[in-house]
Protein backbone atom coordinates (compact mmCIF):
# COMPACT_ATOMS: atom_id res chain seq x y z
CA UNK A 1 0.00 0.00 0.00
CA UNK A 2 1.59 3.36 -1.05
CA UNK A 3 1.58 6.14 0.93
CA UNK A 4 -0.99 8.11 -0.83
CA UNK A 5 -3.79 5.05 -0.85
CA UNK A 6 -2.95 5.33 3.09
CA UNK A 7 -3.28 9.17 3.07
CA UNK A 8 -6.72 8.36 1.40
CA UNK A 9 -7.49 5.53 3.51
CA UNK A 10 -7.77 8.15 6.73
CA UNK A 11 -9.35 11.21 5.15
CA UNK A 12 -12.25 9.02 4.41
CA UNK A 13 -12.14 7.57 7.65
CA UNK A 14 -12.26 10.69 9.29
CA UNK A 15 -15.21 11.66 7.26
CA UNK A 16 -16.88 8.82 8.81
CA UNK A 17 -19.64 9.95 11.54
CA UNK A 18 -19.79 7.89 14.63
CA UNK A 19 -22.99 6.69 14.42
CA UNK A 20 -22.60 3.06 13.25
CA UNK A 21 -20.25 2.77 16.31
CA UNK A 22 -23.06 3.98 18.67
CA UNK A 23 -25.19 1.12 17.24
CA UNK A 24 -22.65 -1.44 18.68
CA UNK A 25 -22.09 0.69 21.97
CA UNK A 26 -25.65 1.40 22.64
CA UNK A 27 -26.95 -1.92 22.01
CA UNK A 28 -27.83 -2.95 25.69
CA UNK A 29 -27.14 -6.66 26.78
CA UNK A 30 -30.63 -9.15 26.25
CA UNK A 31 -32.42 -8.64 29.67
CA UNK A 32 -30.82 -5.09 30.39
CA UNK A 33 -33.09 -3.50 33.56
CA UNK A 34 -33.78 0.11 32.00
CA UNK A 35 -34.36 0.56 28.29
CA UNK A 36 -31.72 3.18 26.43
CA UNK A 37 -34.54 5.81 25.45
CA UNK A 38 -31.59 8.55 24.44
CA UNK A 39 -30.13 6.10 21.85
CA UNK A 40 -33.83 5.23 20.63
CA UNK A 41 -34.79 8.61 20.30
CA UNK A 42 -31.43 9.44 18.03
CA UNK A 43 -31.96 6.20 16.21
CA UNK A 44 -35.08 7.55 15.29
CA UNK A 45 -34.33 11.14 14.18
CA UNK A 46 -35.47 12.54 17.45
CA UNK A 47 -32.59 14.63 18.67
CA UNK A 48 -33.73 17.27 20.49
CA UNK A 49 -35.44 14.84 22.41
CA UNK A 50 -31.98 12.45 22.09
CA UNK A 51 -30.14 15.65 23.97
CA UNK A 52 -32.79 15.92 26.85
CA UNK A 53 -32.66 12.17 27.78
CA UNK A 54 -28.59 11.95 27.05
CA UNK A 55 -28.12 15.01 28.95
CA UNK A 56 -30.47 13.81 32.38
CA UNK A 57 -28.27 10.43 32.35
CA UNK A 58 -25.31 12.05 32.52
CA UNK A 59 -26.69 14.40 35.24
CA UNK A 60 -28.34 11.44 37.56
CA UNK A 61 -25.60 8.68 36.07
CA UNK A 62 -22.63 10.35 34.84
CA UNK A 63 -23.64 7.73 32.32
CA UNK A 64 -19.84 7.66 29.78
CA UNK A 65 -22.02 6.95 26.83
CA UNK A 66 -24.49 9.36 26.76
CA UNK A 67 -21.87 12.15 26.92
CA UNK A 68 -20.70 10.68 23.81
CA UNK A 69 -24.52 11.22 22.49
CA UNK A 70 -24.46 14.26 23.20
CA UNK A 71 -20.81 14.70 21.58
CA UNK A 72 -22.15 13.57 18.36
CA UNK A 73 -25.33 15.45 18.41
CA UNK A 74 -23.20 18.67 18.95
CA UNK A 75 -20.69 17.41 16.16
CA UNK A 76 -23.12 17.05 13.57
CA UNK A 77 -25.72 19.82 14.31
CA UNK A 78 -28.53 17.29 15.64
CA UNK A 79 -31.15 18.84 17.08
CA UNK A 80 -28.71 21.50 18.67
CA UNK A 81 -26.70 24.25 16.59
CA UNK A 82 -23.62 22.54 15.44
CA UNK A 83 -20.69 23.31 18.11
CA UNK A 84 -17.33 21.48 17.74
CA UNK A 85 -15.31 22.70 20.76
CA UNK A 86 -18.77 21.53 22.88
CA UNK A 87 -18.50 18.32 20.60
CA UNK A 88 -14.77 17.65 21.50
CA UNK A 89 -15.43 18.27 25.29
CA UNK A 90 -17.90 15.72 25.33
CA UNK A 91 -15.73 13.16 23.35
CA UNK A 92 -12.83 13.96 25.59
CA UNK A 93 -14.89 13.56 29.00
CA UNK A 94 -16.38 9.78 27.55
CA UNK A 95 -12.63 8.81 26.23
CA UNK A 96 -11.31 9.60 29.48
CA UNK A 97 -13.60 7.67 31.08
CA UNK A 98 -12.93 4.53 28.95
CA UNK A 99 -15.08 4.77 25.65
CA UNK A 100 -13.74 3.49 22.85
CA UNK A 101 -16.53 5.00 20.38
CA UNK A 102 -15.28 8.18 22.14
CA UNK A 103 -11.84 7.64 21.77
CA UNK A 104 -11.98 6.99 17.91
CA UNK A 105 -14.52 10.21 17.39
CA UNK A 106 -11.95 12.29 19.17
CA UNK A 107 -9.40 10.60 17.39
CA UNK A 108 -10.96 11.56 13.95
CA UNK A 109 -11.22 15.49 15.36
CA UNK A 110 -7.28 14.96 15.73
CA UNK A 111 -6.67 14.20 12.69
CA UNK A 112 -9.02 16.63 10.66
CA UNK A 113 -7.80 19.58 12.75
CA UNK A 114 -11.03 20.22 14.52
CA UNK A 115 -12.16 21.89 17.34
CA UNK A 116 -8.48 23.02 17.47
CA UNK A 117 -5.17 22.60 15.30
CA UNK A 118 -4.61 18.63 13.96
CA UNK A 119 -2.28 16.75 15.85
CA UNK A 120 -1.71 13.56 13.93
CA UNK A 121 0.47 12.00 17.28
CA UNK A 122 -2.39 12.65 19.58
CA UNK A 123 -4.86 11.06 17.12
CA UNK A 124 -2.70 8.28 16.86
CA UNK A 125 -2.62 7.69 20.76
CA UNK A 126 -6.02 7.91 20.85
CA UNK A 127 -6.54 5.21 17.46
CA UNK A 128 -3.94 3.00 19.88
CA UNK A 129 -6.66 3.50 23.06
CA UNK A 130 -9.79 2.06 21.16
CA UNK A 131 -8.17 -0.18 19.02
CA UNK A 132 -6.66 -2.17 22.25
CA UNK A 133 -10.63 -1.45 23.27
CA UNK A 134 -11.30 -3.63 20.41
CA UNK A 135 -12.61 -0.91 18.19
CA UNK A 136 -12.71 -1.80 14.70
CA UNK A 137 -12.31 1.38 12.89
CA UNK A 138 -9.83 2.42 15.36
CA UNK A 139 -7.72 -1.07 14.99
CA UNK A 140 -7.80 -0.32 10.85
CA UNK A 141 -6.36 2.95 10.93
CA UNK A 142 -3.69 2.37 13.12
CA UNK A 143 -2.76 -0.41 11.03
CA UNK A 144 -2.42 2.07 8.15
CA UNK A 145 -0.27 4.03 10.35
CA UNK A 146 1.93 1.11 11.39
CA UNK A 147 2.40 0.28 7.42
CA UNK A 148 3.59 4.23 6.82
CA UNK A 149 5.88 3.89 9.19
CA UNK A 150 6.17 8.02 10.01
CA UNK A 151 4.21 8.06 13.88
CA UNK A 152 5.33 4.43 14.86
CA UNK A 153 8.35 2.13 13.42
CA UNK A 154 7.25 0.47 10.70
CA UNK A 155 5.86 -3.09 11.51
CA UNK A 156 3.80 -4.98 8.93
CA UNK A 157 3.43 -8.16 11.76
CA UNK A 158 1.22 -5.51 14.21
CA UNK A 159 -0.61 -4.09 11.19
CA UNK A 160 -1.95 -7.65 10.20
CA UNK A 161 -2.91 -8.48 14.00
CA UNK A 162 -4.66 -4.71 14.24
CA UNK A 163 -5.84 -5.63 10.09
CA UNK A 164 -7.37 -8.63 11.28
CA UNK A 165 -9.22 -7.46 14.50
CA UNK A 166 -11.33 -5.33 11.93
CA UNK A 167 -11.39 -7.81 9.09
CA UNK A 168 -13.10 -10.48 11.47
CA UNK A 169 -15.89 -7.68 12.39
CA UNK A 170 -16.96 -7.62 8.72
CA UNK A 171 -14.92 -4.22 7.82
CA UNK A 172 -14.03 -4.54 3.86
CA UNK A 173 -11.33 -1.82 3.53
CA UNK A 174 -9.70 -4.27 6.19
CA UNK A 175 -10.48 -7.30 4.35
CA UNK A 176 -8.59 -6.06 1.27
CA UNK A 177 -5.44 -4.45 3.24
CA UNK A 178 -4.82 -7.85 5.18
CA UNK A 179 -5.62 -9.40 1.76
CA UNK A 180 -3.12 -7.64 0.15
CA UNK A 181 -0.46 -8.20 2.94
CA UNK A 182 -1.29 -12.15 2.29
CA UNK A 183 -0.33 -11.70 -1.52
CA UNK A 184 2.67 -9.55 -0.66
CA UNK A 185 3.59 -11.97 2.84
CA UNK A 186 4.27 -8.68 4.81
CA UNK A 187 3.46 -9.36 8.59
CA UNK A 188 1.85 -12.77 7.73
CA UNK A 189 3.18 -15.99 5.77
CA UNK A 190 2.18 -15.30 1.99
CA UNK A 191 -1.11 -16.96 1.13
CA UNK A 192 -2.87 -16.27 -1.99
CA UNK A 193 -5.69 -18.22 -1.10
CA UNK A 194 -6.39 -16.59 1.74
CA UNK A 195 -5.98 -13.42 -0.27
CA UNK A 196 -8.41 -14.13 -2.55
CA UNK A 197 -10.91 -15.32 0.50
CA UNK A 198 -10.44 -11.93 1.85
CA UNK A 199 -11.11 -10.27 -1.20
CA UNK A 200 -14.04 -12.12 -1.95
CA UNK A 201 -15.42 -11.11 1.24
CA UNK A 202 -14.89 -7.41 0.97
CA UNK A 203 -16.32 -7.73 -2.87
CA UNK A 204 -19.53 -8.70 -1.18
CA UNK A 205 -19.49 -5.09 0.82
CA UNK A 206 -19.08 -3.35 -2.21
CA UNK A 207 -15.37 -2.67 -2.12
CA UNK A 208 -13.89 -1.24 -5.39
CA UNK A 209 -10.29 -2.34 -4.48
CA UNK A 210 -10.60 -5.64 -3.69
CA UNK A 211 -13.26 -6.32 -6.67
CA UNK A 212 -9.97 -5.47 -9.06
CA UNK A 213 -7.52 -7.80 -7.41
CA UNK A 214 -10.43 -10.51 -6.82
CA UNK A 215 -10.84 -10.42 -10.40
CA UNK A 216 -7.32 -10.59 -11.23
CA UNK A 217 -7.20 -13.57 -9.33
CA UNK A 218 -9.83 -15.39 -10.83
CA UNK A 219 -9.05 -14.58 -14.22
CA UNK A 220 -5.62 -15.66 -13.77
CA UNK A 221 -6.82 -19.08 -11.69
CA UNK A 222 -4.87 -17.15 -8.94
CA UNK A 223 -5.31 -18.97 -5.30
CA UNK A 224 -9.05 -19.42 -6.65
CA UNK A 225 -9.95 -21.73 -9.59
CA UNK A 226 -10.14 -20.16 -12.67
CA UNK A 227 -13.16 -18.25 -13.73
CA UNK A 228 -13.02 -15.61 -16.43
CA UNK A 229 -16.75 -14.65 -17.11
CA UNK A 230 -16.71 -13.98 -13.45
CA UNK A 231 -13.37 -11.72 -13.76
CA UNK A 232 -15.11 -9.90 -16.57
CA UNK A 233 -18.22 -9.00 -14.64
CA UNK A 234 -15.93 -7.51 -11.40
CA UNK A 235 -14.22 -5.44 -13.65
CA UNK A 236 -17.03 -3.90 -15.69
CA UNK A 237 -18.61 -3.60 -11.84
CA UNK A 238 -15.73 -1.68 -10.91
CA UNK A 239 -14.90 0.16 -13.71
CA UNK A 240 -18.51 1.77 -14.20
CA UNK A 241 -17.07 2.83 -10.18
CA UNK A 242 -14.12 4.47 -12.17
CA UNK A 243 -11.24 2.76 -11.34
CA UNK A 244 -8.88 3.21 -13.73
CA UNK A 245 -6.74 -0.45 -12.90
CA UNK A 246 -10.70 -2.13 -13.67
CA UNK A 247 -11.12 0.26 -16.50
CA UNK A 248 -7.98 -1.79 -18.45
CA UNK A 249 -9.01 -4.95 -17.21
CA UNK A 250 -12.07 -4.31 -18.81
CA UNK A 251 -10.19 -3.04 -21.65
CA UNK A 252 -8.40 -6.16 -21.94
CA UNK A 253 -11.56 -8.56 -21.65
CA UNK A 254 -13.34 -6.86 -24.47
CA UNK A 255 -10.14 -6.32 -27.02
CA UNK A 256 -9.13 -10.56 -26.62
CA UNK A 257 -12.87 -11.92 -26.29
CA UNK A 258 -11.61 -13.62 -22.88
CA UNK A 259 -14.71 -13.36 -20.74
CA UNK A 260 -16.74 -11.51 -22.26
CA UNK A 261 -17.20 -10.83 -26.14
CA UNK A 262 -15.16 -9.19 -28.04
CA UNK A 263 -15.91 -5.46 -28.56
CA UNK A 264 -13.31 -3.33 -30.08
CA UNK A 265 -15.37 -0.06 -29.86
CA UNK A 266 -16.14 -1.26 -26.00
CA UNK A 267 -12.08 -1.85 -25.56
CA UNK A 268 -11.01 1.39 -27.38
CA UNK A 269 -13.82 3.33 -25.07
CA UNK A 270 -12.74 2.30 -21.53
CA UNK A 271 -8.78 2.06 -22.75
CA UNK A 272 -9.03 5.82 -23.29
CA UNK A 273 -10.65 6.22 -19.92
CA UNK A 274 -8.28 4.14 -18.13
CA UNK A 275 -5.64 5.81 -19.84
CA UNK A 276 -6.66 9.36 -19.23
CA UNK A 277 -6.84 8.32 -14.95
CA UNK A 278 -2.76 7.39 -14.98
CA UNK A 279 -3.22 3.73 -16.36
CA UNK A 280 -0.61 2.50 -19.55
CA UNK A 281 -0.96 -0.51 -21.43
CA UNK A 282 1.41 -0.58 -24.76
CA UNK A 283 -0.74 -4.03 -25.68
CA UNK A 284 -3.74 -1.92 -25.80
CA UNK A 285 -2.33 1.13 -27.58
CA UNK A 286 -1.42 -1.22 -30.14
CA UNK A 287 -4.61 -3.10 -30.14
CA UNK A 288 -6.16 0.53 -31.02
CA UNK A 289 -3.49 0.96 -33.34
CA UNK A 290 -4.29 -1.63 -35.98
CA UNK A 291 -8.49 -0.43 -35.64
CA UNK A 292 -10.20 0.93 -38.69
CA UNK A 293 -11.03 4.46 -38.18
CA UNK A 294 -14.94 4.16 -37.86
CA UNK A 295 -14.18 1.59 -35.25
CA UNK A 296 -11.84 3.99 -33.57
CA UNK A 297 -13.60 6.96 -34.01
CA UNK A 298 -17.12 4.88 -32.15
CA UNK A 299 -14.55 4.10 -29.27
CA UNK A 300 -13.74 7.78 -29.06
CA UNK A 301 -17.34 8.93 -29.51
CA UNK A 302 -18.34 6.28 -26.54
CA UNK A 303 -15.57 7.57 -24.12
CA UNK A 304 -16.48 11.12 -24.54
CA UNK A 305 -18.46 12.24 -21.87
CA UNK A 306 -16.35 10.09 -19.08
CA UNK A 307 -13.25 11.93 -20.72
CA UNK A 308 -15.68 15.08 -20.35
CA UNK A 309 -15.94 14.53 -16.91
CA UNK A 310 -12.96 13.93 -16.12
CA UNK A 311 -11.70 17.48 -17.15
CA UNK A 312 -14.59 19.22 -15.59
CA UNK A 313 -13.14 20.95 -11.90
CA UNK A 314 -15.05 18.98 -8.65
CA UNK A 315 -17.73 20.81 -7.59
Amino acid sequence: MTPMVIHTALRLAATLLVTAILVQQWHRVAGAAEPDLAYGSFQRGYYLTAFGQATRRVEDNSDVKSMTLLAELYAGGLGVPQDEAKAAEWYKLAATRGDRAAMFALAMFRLQGRAGPRDREASAKLLAAAAKLGHPLAAYDLALLYIEGQLFPQDFNRAAELLRTAAQVGNPEAQYALGTLYKQGRGVAKDMSEAVRLWALASIADNTDAEVEYGIALYNGDGVAKNEQAAAALFRKAALRGNPIGQDRLARILADGRGAPANPVEATKWHLISRARGETDIMLDDFMSKLDAETRAAGEKAAKPWLDALKRPPS
